[in-house]
């Protein structure tokens, strides 16, 4: 059977020494994100979509609890009897559970006790780390795989948090500006290139040492016609004209689920923009700031990405374009605009940037695919609980390539498929055409 996590012996330091460097990081990060927050917005879920932060903790925390602690730690006990109940997220293997669009309710335990449930398993991790430098191949798969997983929750907590303050009356800000951030640029953009990807067969998904999620194999090959894709991401000034040319206003250019959805929600701009007197705002982590009209549109579903595609009379990529394309031009994540910027905001293509080469294809916005998220061929589900992590939501969804503002610079790969619902904008999700 194909490994649900690929992780490779020949990829892994000892577990004393990278494993245990690793978890004291990302375990660090997680708080380090929560720190600005007050007791008060922890707590609070305004849809079901946002999981409160105090979850968020906990949740992260029963995983290494769950899955390896009580599995791997002789003679471990749990932390506390209920918070299996509380901070299972979705595995129904593990037993009954929280209701997703509950989570806002639990006010307690208090948020000191969540902190002192991470410190209680986190020494209970190291120990078990230090005191085992043998350990089994399986124990470094799931580990691994919970290093990866609370990076997917950071990547949540950050957009999580910046809904949660959208909606408070004061709209505070999550971290002050910075006192040196450039003001918006007045002038456009260079108009963004066309870049030709010849047709034939490639190979796609994960393939190599190393980790990787179960729905990125198995690597299969591919038949793609010619295509061209466009060199950067679509601007804010190029969706702002979208806007004003009636996009919001005419069916002609909208799925029949996506035009029943802008009338219904009253959609009429990307969400965490606010019109006033002076122009456009936009919510940020840092409070409203005025429309940077160069930096990347994001916060938008894929039924308007796909509105503004018809109107530019282009189409969004597909996956196996995406990660073609990606493939051929090689970025380099430190180009894009990740978590560890802590500006939590995609950011401006230098105007100077090369017109020959594919750009923002790492970081700064999750970018629409026209791809249903579906099983590669070759796919099987893992037994177990682990099973449940990807397999169980491969239908009714739309894949998204590249990483985003709020992404870990080490979580990403061009393989990497993540998956949201088509009217789902709360994420860092962007635009890239095709033709």
């Amino acid at each position: 059977m194909t490994p649900s996590f690929l992780l490779t012996s020949a990829a892994v330091a000892p577990a004393t020494d990278t494993f245990l460097v690793r978890f004291r990081t990302v375990r660090h990060q997680t708080e380090a994100l929560c720190r600005p927050l007050l007791p008060e917005d922890t707590v609070v879920q305004p849809v079901i979509d946002v999981s409160p932060p105090k979850w968020h903790l906990a949740h992260t925390t029963w995983f290494f609890e769950t899955f390896l602690l009580s599995q791997y730690q002789p003679g471990y006990q749990v932390f506390h009897p209920d918070y299996a109940f509380l901070f299972n997220s979705y595995y129904n293997s593990l037993g009954s559970r929280v209701n997703r669009a509950d989570r806002g309710t639990l006010s307690r335990p208090a948020l000191h006790e969540v902190y002192a449930y991470r410190a209680h398993v986190d020494a209970c991790m190291e120990e078990l780390l230090q005191s085992a430098p043998e350990l089994p191949a399986a124990f470094r798969e799931v580990m691994e795989l919970g290093l990866q997983h609370e990076q997917q929750h950071q990547e949540l907590l950050v957009t999580d948090i910046k809904y949660i303050l959208s909606t408070s009356p004061l709209a505070p800000a999550y971290l002050p500006a910075s006192a040196d951030a450039p003001a918006p640029s007045g002038a456009p953009l260079p108009a963004a290139h066309w870049l030709p990807i010849p047709g034939g067969v490639y190979r796609i998904g994960y393939e190599g040492p190393g980790f990787c999620f179960d729905n990125e194999q198995a690597a299969h090959e591919v038949l793609v016609p010619d295509f061209v894709l466009q060199n950067r991401l679509v601007t804010n000034g190029e969706y702002l004209e979208f806007m004003q040319a009636g996009g919001y206003t005419d069916f002609r250019y909208w799925l029949g689920e996506g035009w029943e959805l802008v009338q219904q929600q009253q959609w009429q701009a990307p969400l965490y923009w606010v019109q006033r007197p002076e122009g456009w705002f936009r919510f940020t982590h840092h409070g409203l700031r005025p429309l940077d009209l160069n930096a990347p549109v994001t916060h938008v579903s894929f039924y308007e990405a796909d509105a503004y595609a018809h109107w530019q009379g282009a189409r969004l990529p597909t996956e196996q374009e995406w990660e073609v394309a990606a493939r051929r031009f090689r970025p380099e994540a430190a180009a894009g605009t990740f978590l560890e910027s802590r500006s939590f905001d995609p950011q401006p293509l230098p105007a100077d940037a090369d017109p020959d080469q594919c750009h923002q294809l790492l970081g700064d916005t999750w970018e629409w695919t026209y791809s249903a998220y579906h099983p590669y061929p070759g796919y099987e589900r893992a037994p177990g609980a682990l099973g449940e992590y990807n397999g169980k939501f491969m239908l009714n969804q739309l894949v998204l390539r590249g990483g985003s503002c709020a992404t870990p610079e080490s979580h990403i790969r061009l393989t990497y498929r993540n998956f949201f619902h088509a009217d789902k904008r709360w994420q860092f999700t962007g635009i890239r055409l095709a033709r």
